[in-house]
């Protein structure tokens, strides 16, 4: 049977204290509060700086049982390399992570945008990714959106993220799971219409046996819980 899990990218949110998080809760306790409401999350902290493995073994210790983290590949491999060399940071960033290894998602690879297409590179990237992982990519130029980078990805089942920071992305489905990102778009809250809509996409693809992974990222007066519980709620209910 195939899962649905929706959450918010990151949960440490100074902004979320009084609108999700009680106004007395201390921030040390965010998360284990967030865990209680979402079976998910994405964690941004890997992309600015790869934790130490003792950090990675108490997001372990921490968690409930039944979640899952996403971790987004770190800004030196994907921003800085631009995915070049890809043995080095890809060893890495699996080794740190190794104690929370049962409790991840798919691991979330966030391009920098003004870069053309390297075909090359995605494919020695994703010929040194450990495959016993899900890989997602997502883009920020167009120039990546074309059939050779979807074939390359099709070649490693990877997910190609579909998100709305590009106009008009196309929903192109290259693995046998799905993943979805909502940066908010202009409005930055989306309405009910959107999310019932979207809600009836994810409900295609689980039906046809897809793992369906999505998160919010319009994090301002708390808009991404409140989006995420609508699509929960509309897929679920």
């Amino acid at each position: 049977m195939a899962k649905f899990l929706a959450g918010t990218s990151g949960y440490q949110y100074d902004h979320w204290s009084g609108v999700f998080y009680p106004e007395d809760l201390p921030s040390s306790e965010w998360f284990e509060y967030y865990a209680e409401r979402f079976s998910t999350v994405e964690i941004n902290n890997t992309f600015y700086g790869l934790p130490d493995t003792e950090v990675f073994a108490d997001w372990r210790r921490r968690a409930p049982e039944g979640f899952t983290y996403i971790l987004k590949y770190s800004r030196y491999g994907s921003h800085l390399k631009k995915l070049k060399d890809p043995e080095g940071h890809v060893a890495t960033f699996i080794e740190r992570s190794r104690p929370l290894h049962d409790l991840m998602g798919p691991i979330l690879v966030q391009l920098p945008p003004n870069w053309s297409a390297d075909p090359d590179r995605l494919r020695a990237f994703l010929d040194v990714a450990p495959p016993e992982f899900r890989w997602a990519l997502e883009v920020r130029d167009p120039a990546w959106l074309q059939e050779p980078i979807y074939d390359i990805l099709r070649d490693h089942n990877s997910a190609l993220v579909i998100h709305d920071m590009i106009e008009d992305h196309p929903e192109v489905l290259t693995a046998d799971w799905v993943y979805l990102r909502y940066h908010g778009g202009p409005r930055g809250r989306y309405t009910y219409q959107r999310m019932a809509a979207e809600a009836a996409k994810v409900r295609e693809h689980l039906a046809a046996g897809r793992d369906v992974y999505a998160f919010f990222n319009n994090d301002a007066h708390g808009w991404a819980l409140e989006n995420a519980r609508q699509l929960i709620r509309y897929v679920t209910g």
